[in-house]
């Protein structure tokens, strides 16, 4: 489906050295705020307590979060859960020094100012457990990135396949250095939604392939930056439209789901909108940097008489 067309061919392979430069500076950047400020890990990963409250009324997060404090809870998460009378407490492990008494005090304190708080359930994430979700997290992004590797290689080429993994991996690296230097938590979900952005980048990306491979077919006297500007150029109304489409989607959970989804929307936000300007402005540049070719896909004729070598 296109609701419009675009008759003349946007010259996107002329600025291919400019954006790949942009998109290695951006790469840089984010990988020096990892490395110097790093992950604000939440309690999934750091371990710790999460306590979750039942209000009879709206509850007051800002008058939740003074209670807090005054017993020396400063650095406790509180957001609503659900609806605004559900509270979520995320108590840090380097504060969680009453152990398992923690949550009868953390209810005791809010009892003092609403007696119908309502306690709803307590869990406790150690240390190892902790570090194995790191881990795991790691290894399934791992694991994610060979696969995509594996199935661009199979069905494309191994420049396509390479291509693709360092265009998608620079969104992925992008969103990991924003939150790294805003010091957003990063948590289970948004260790979630990063896999997602990897596999919703491959697929713009894919979409892109199909079409140069196919205009290497019909397009046999054009030169190669020409071929793809001309597949990018014709996937352009499909690209506005899905990407359109799913951006609404998660700006309303960012805007409306309240903060247990914020930092879940956050990252996809941020990764749809690097996965649009990847897989058009990284990924096909670095093609031509790969030196793609028609030979790739199609092998040369064989001339009449010409001999076959054993």
């Amino acid at each position: 489906m296109e609701f419009f067309r675009i008759k003349k061919d946007i010259p996107f392979m002329s600025y291919g050295k400019v954006t790949t430069s942009i998109s290695l500076l951006t790469f840089l950047f984010a990988v020096f705020f990892l490395a110097t400020k790093g992950l604000n890990f939440g309690v999934d990963f750091t371990g710790g307590t999460v306590i979750e409250v039942h209000y009879s009324a709206p509850a007051d997060i800002n008058k939740v979060r003074q209670q807090l404090a005054g017993i020396n809870l400063q650095d406790a998460l509180v957001q609503n859960f659900g609806s605004s009378q559900d509270v979520l407490i995320q108590v840090p492990l380097k504060q969680n020094a009453m152990g398992a008494k923690l949550s009868e005090h953390v209810l005791d304190t809010l009892r003092r100012q609403d007696a119908n708080v309502e306690l709803r359930r307590v869990e406790f994430v150690g240390p190892q457990v902790g570090k194995d979700l790191v881990e795991n997290g790691a290894m399934a992004l791992l694991l994610v990135s060979l696969g995509i590797v594996g199935y661009l290689w199979l069905r494309f080429e191994w420049k396509f396949g390479l291509a693709a993994i360092i265009a998608n991996l620079h969104d992925v690296v992008i969103i990991l250095g924003c939150f790294a230097f805003f010091q957003w938590e990063f948590s289970l979900s948004v260790l979630a939604a990063v896999l997602a952005v990897l596999g919703y980048s491959v697929n713009e990306s894919v979409v892109v392939f199909d079409r140069i491979r196919e205009n290497f077919r019909k397009m046999r006297k054009t030169e190669v930056a020409v071929i793809i500007d001309n597949a990018i150029t014709r996937t352009m109304s499909r690209t506005i439209i899905t990407h359109g489409s799913t951006q609404l989607m998660v700006l309303a959970m960012l805007f409306l789901g309240g903060e247990t989804l914020h930092f879940f929307a956050l990252a996809l936000t941020i990764g749809i909108l690097f996965s649009i300007y990847s897989s058009v402005l990284v990924a096909s540049p670095l093609l031509m940097i790969f030196g793609v070719s028609r030979e790739d896909f199609i092998k040369p004729e064989k001339t009449e008489g010409e001999e076959v070598l054993p």
